[in-house]
């Protein structure tokens, strides 16, 4: 069973197969940091040993010796504690498969990135219609909540904004509003690039995080 420590409780990852967590970890440690830090758009800490990453508005540690993660200011441990299932793989991954490369600004949804068209159905099919409700009719308040994670207000729909959960992979949010002929609706959209830089099963898991962390 996976352990992830955090600066003040440990939390035990009992939902993600120790194999392969360890496999990621004794990956990301046989890569040149320099490449790591250039190509995932993070920093390394030179006396630690350790990669500073941003996910939304926390800091966070990732340190390969000691195989933990925590947030550097402690206000990202309720993101690890809650939404660890979507972060943690998610985040080792994307040190280790990230690209050095600009953002398209094409948008895409999910099922148009090769193999999303399958992937996201069924047990993938993603959240959004209780975004929408949550926010059918408030606009504002789906705005400020953006901006509380850190996120760009965008000039999609009638609302939306562009959150990060890691450095190279932005997803925007789109709200419609309710209104007399149609409910409230709500997107989810990856900039074209994301494909290159994780596999679905780790880019679901980002949008899985990004849309809870929203509601």
């Amino acid at each position: 069973m996976g352990e992830l420590k955090l600066g003040y409780s440990p939390v035990v990852l009992s939902y993600m197969p120790s194999s392969g967590v360890e496999k990621a970890w004794e990956t990301l440690s046989s890569l040149k940091p320099s490449a790591v830090c250039r190509n995932g758009n993070v920093s390394l800490d030179q006396a630690g040993g350790h990669y500073r990453a941003r996910s939304f508005c926390t800091e966070f540690s990732i340190d390969p010796r000691g195989k933990t993660i925590k947030s550097l200011d402690g206000t990202g441990e309720d993101l690890v504690q809650r939404y660890g299932y979507f972060f943690i793989h998610s985040c080792l991954w994307y040190l280790i498969h990230a690209k050095d490369i600009p953002f398209s600004g094409r948008l895409v949804k999910p099922a148009n990135i090769q193999g999303g068209e399958l992937f996201f159905r069924g047990s993938h099919t993603l959240p959004l219609e209780n975004l929408s409700k949550k926010y059918a009719e408030d606009a504002s308040s789906f705005l400020q909540k953006g901006r509380d994670l850190c996120a760009e207000v965008d000039t999609h729909g009638d609302a939306s904004v562009r959150l990060f959960p890691l450095p190279r992979i932005p997803v925007t949010l789109i709200l419609w509003l309710k209104d007399e002929e149609f409910p409230a609706r709500a997107d989810l959209l990856f900039d074209s690039t994301a494909g290159i830089h994780l596999p679905l099963d780790m880019l679901w898991s980002l949008a899985m995080l990004s849309i809870l962390v929203m509601l």
